[in-house]
């Protein structure tokens, strides 16, 4: 079975050499999915669950550090930076490959060649690492959401994002799902992303972000499977296998 690799990388100049460089030196790899900014590429991760990830650490949405928080362990990660004067310390304090840009094709080979050892063990705990580079590389403010504009009727109003219990993809929109009511909008689950407190609202499927405060409980249905249990609402939400992390023990 190939390695699955996928590309997240805003510049385009950078995003094709980068491909075109990936062909020259890991021609044997499968790549899966390109992505242009954050949000797609965390849509593209938990679609296409590749073996090795390729993030540019400053991107619209969703930076490359959230991204790699996010994927927590479930791949082989490589940051792609020009950062070169404050972060390669913390780069290689970490175990956790990184190319400075513009990324030349002899550092590329050795980085797949270090992540072709490593391939066959589990991807290292990036929390460290991660710590240390949010103090040193500049970090997007992004402004948290605290009101959602949403149809509910003939009516648009506005919800409390604290007052919403699940967020849920639903064909073209997203379900906003509060404890009396439920609402629809335009908005992509993915867009939100950015824009949900993460420590308040978790993601446990592709398609579904729930308020922490709302979780009644998580239950095993298998081995593999699991649903949460939500406060005031009679829907059991499952839990998608790159998420089961958050409720161990």
């Amino acid at each position: 079975m190939s390695t699955r690799i996928l590309i997240a990388e805003d510049e385009p100049l950078m995003r094709e050499r980068l491909e075109g460089l990936l062909q020259k030196t890991w021609p044997e790899a499968e790549l899966v999915a390109v992505a242009e900014n954050g949000n797609d590429a965390w849509d593209g991760y938990l679609e296409y669950e590749p073996d090795v990830v390729f993030l540019d650490i400053r991107m619209p949405g969703l930076s490359g550090l959230e991204v790699a928080e996010r994927i927590a362990g479930g791949a082989h990660v490589v940051f792609v930076t020009a950062y070169d004067q404050y972060a390669v310390e913390a780069f290689e304090a970490g175990a956790v490959d990184y190319l400075l840009k513009p990324v030349e094709v002899d550092r590329l080979a050795k980085a797949v060649e270090r992540i072709k050892t490593k391939l066959a063990a589990q991807p290292a705990d990036l929390a460290e690492i991660l710590s240390k580079l949010k103090s040193v590389v500049p970090q997007q403010s992004a402004e948290k959401l605290k009101w959602i504009k949403a149809t509910v009727g003939k009516q648009i109003k506005l919800i409390n994002v604290e007052d919403v219990l699940f967020f849920q993809s639903d064909t073209k929109y997203t379900r906003v799902v509060l404890a009396d009511s439920e609402a629809l909008i335009r908005t992509p689950l993915k867009d939100l992303l950015a824009g949900l407190d993460q420590e308040k609202f978790w993601q446990i499927h592709r398609g579904t972000m729930v308020n922490v405060n709302a979780i009644a409980a998580a239950e095993r249905i298998d081995a593999e499977r699991m649903q949460v249990l939500v406060k005031g609402c009679s829907e059991k939400l499952p839990v998608s296998r790159a998420f089961t992390h958050l409720f161990r023990d």
